[in-house]
């Protein structure tokens, strides 16, 4: 009779173990993913990630104590687990370095969906984080998924990050330009386009006198958003407007001599 009530006992005391970790699992799981929706600063997929992580670690623990008060020894089964993760781990040592890698970028966040990168050798914007993969959308429309490893192993150049960026383009101008007059023009085009920041004010210098032109180097900032299609718009302004002005810019020639016998 001692003996049936001691199992009675515990069989209670582990249905009331196993349904305050189910209880208590859930609610906390709930609490992690609830915080991370109402904070929009912080990343969802990583709060899923905790969430479910935790709950399975409560559950685990449960099991662990359930066993334990059956008399059956847990220090074994611990071990027995413990290498049987290690086998795992070995067997998927390059998905868990994703995984690993996946929980490294979800935390620091070094881009977020909609940015534009190049990483690991590709480039694109990013389309969607997750734990084991980052999906990117190259600007033909063709989807590349990178793995996490390999992007948390490069370096990684984030073209959205900033508000503003910064346009580098090199015009060459004939020997015989007056290079006021150029400089002018080019200032001109600048100054009309409404895309153009104040500040940092823009930079217009000469930098270079090769074999056959004059190099001007500008440097003009713009809203990040703008960048491309400003680059196109002012190249081509520039263009425009030397020829406008009677401003030769340039071009190899090659010359062709006959040798007669």
């Amino acid at each position: 009779m001692e003996w049936i009530l001691n199992l009675l006992l515990n069989v209670f005391i582990a249905a009331a173990i196993l349904a305050a970790a189910i209880w208590a699992s859930g609610f906390i799981s709930k609490k992690l993913r609830e915080f991370g929706e109402d904070h929009e600063e912080l990343d969802e997929t990583l709060f899923g990630f905790l969430a479910s992580f935790v709950r399975y670690a409560i559950l685990i623990f449960a099991g662990i104590f359930v066993l334990a008060r059956f008399g059956v020894q847990t220090a074994s089964l611990v071990a027995l687990v413990g290498a049987a993760g290690l086998a795992i781990g070995l067997a998927l040592q390059g998905t868990l370095s994703n995984l690993a890698a996946g929980v490294m970028l979800l935390g620091f966040r070094p881009f977020k969906v909609g940015d534009y990168v190049e990483t690991a050798g590709q480039s694109g914007t990013v389309e969607s984080i997750n734990l084991f993969t980052v999906e990117l959308v190259t600007t033909d429309n063709v989807q590349v998924t990178v793995p996490n490893g390999d992007i948390w192993s490069s370096s990684i150049k984030n073209y959205s990050f900033y508000d503003t960026r910064r346009i580098d383009l090199v015009f060459g101008v004939s020997y015989d330009t007056d290079l006021k007059k150029a400089e002018t023009t080019l200032r001109n085009v600048i100054k009309k386009d409404e895309r153009t920041l104040e500040e940092p004010e823009a930079w217009v210098k000469v930098t270079n006198l090769g074999d056959s032109s004059v190099d001007f180097t500008i440097r003009v900032w713009c809203d990040s958003a703008d960048y491309f299609n400003f680059k196109c718009d002012l190249t081509r302004a520039v263009k425009e407007a030397f020829d406008k002005a009677k401003i030769e810019i340039p071009y190899p020639t090659a010359v062709q001599i006959q040798m007669r016998p």
